[in-house]
């Protein structure tokens, strides 16, 4: 996208009366708006950089819309807000490479300019493809096999990622409010002050409304500060990408997973006896029925925290696709009609998608508390029965 200002034909009439400072001044403040506007609306265009026009070839612009959608999908180790594709200028920044092949290399993601060029990190050579580094010759050159995958050797890679960078500053961001208002609490008399305290109900609705229900008042304390951490962590990230930085962390497979195993190996390593009681032997059950169902109660231990994973995985990856499907619309249908219902098709979209980036944090969160408080059952009234 192009912004041209023509200093002799646009506003003439009134630049004519203007000082050659006055005038430079003018020039300077539209650049800067204009800037911030594109910034503003850095989604749009990461959304369509490829699929704005047909290639001179004749290229598919329903693949292209398939292939950006792709894109933004993936994990990638640089942050791009704008593309031009006629000169090939990429807006954004890049991210470190740190990868372990005969030693620590780090350089800078620019070096393979998204994929187009060779990067040379300590006298080795390395390609980017497919989202993938693989180490190479100066010349790029990368072996396949039948099925067309490389067979090149892959460095080991410690990147930071548009992922894990995004993963940090919300990490920090956390830290940064809950610890301000953890102060506040102290210097106040019990008050809390500052932008921490516009989360305060929502604090107060996780420990009153999740915690103390589903694990009990005897046990939720040991378990509210993940219970907090994981619900501000995902719902920070999420609406984290809705912006125009385009981060799907939350729709990464193995970030979720990392989120389900750690729920995984509280629930299990906190366990009071009763809980694996009644999961290989469930008293009060005939012997005959307890062969049959133990195997069945022992792989429910596994599946809890694997609909954990998908629940969270899939519902935001869906959102991300549905909205940048109806974005590459607009560019489809080419008409007036088409296009105006495809924008507000996304708008209106964009709007529920806010609502589930809150929805789907409260469910991990609502659904881990039902775990610890399975776990932590003490099931007294067995005791009275026997």
């Amino acid at each position: 996208m192009f912004f041209v200002f023509n200093k002799k034909l646009t506003f003439a009439p009134i630049l004519i009366r203007l000082t050659e400072n006055q005038r430079f001044m003018i020039h300077q403040s539209m650049r800067r708006t204009l800037t911030l506007l594109l910034l503003t609306l850095g989604w749009v265009s990461y959304a369509q950089h490829e699929p704005l026009a047909q290639d001179e070839a004749g290229g598919d612009l329903k693949a292209k819309i398939k292939a950006d959608i792709q894109h933004h999908l993936q994990d990638s180790y640089d942050f791009t807000l704008l593309s031009d594709e006629e000169t090939n200028i990429h807006y954004g920044f890049s991210l470190p490479v740190i990868l372990w092949n005969d030693g620590l290399k780090i350089f800078s993601s620019s070096k393979f300019h998204h994929g187009e060029e060779v990067a040379e990190a300590g006298g080795n050579y390395f390609m980017l493809y497919h989202n993938k580094i693989y180490k190479t010759d100066a010349e790029g050159t990368l072996n396949f096999d039948e099925n067309h995958h490389p067979t090149n050797t892959k460095p080991l890679d410690f990147s930071i990622t548009k992922s894990v960078f995004s993963t940090l500053v919300v990490s920090l961001l956390i830290f940064l409010l809950f610890s301000s208002l953890a102060k506040s609490y102290v210097k106040n008399g019990g008050i809390g002050k500052g932008i921490g305290r516009f989360f305060e109900p929502i604090v107060l609705y996780i420990r009153d409304e999740i915690a103390i229900p589903n694990i009990g008042e005897k046990h939720y304390k040991k378990y509210l500060g993940y219970l907090l951490t994981v619900f501000f962590f995902i719902w920070f990230l999420n609406m984290f990408g809705l912006t125009p930085l385009g981060i799907n962390v939350t729709g990464n497979i193995a970030v979720t997973f990392a989120l389900s195993l750690i729920t995984f190996l509280i629930t299990n390593l906190t366990a009071n006896k009763n809980y694996w009681k009644h999961i290989f032997w469930m008293p009060g059950v005939p012997m005959p029925m307890k062969i049959i169902l133990a195997p069945i109660e022992l792989l429910g231990v596994f599946i809890k925290p694997f609909a954990l994973m998908i629940r969270l995985f899939a519902n935001i990856s869906a959102g991300h696709i549905v909205l940048m499907s109806l974005i590459g619309l607009m560019f489809v249908f080419k008409t007036w009609l088409g296009s105006s219902l495809s924008f507000m098709l996304a708008f209106a979209i964009s709007l529920i998608e806010v609502l589930v980036a809150l929805l789907q944090a409260y469910i991990f969160t609502m659904l881990s508390a039902l775990y610890f408080g399975f776990a932590v059952e003490e099931h007294e009234h067995e005791e009275a029965h026997h």
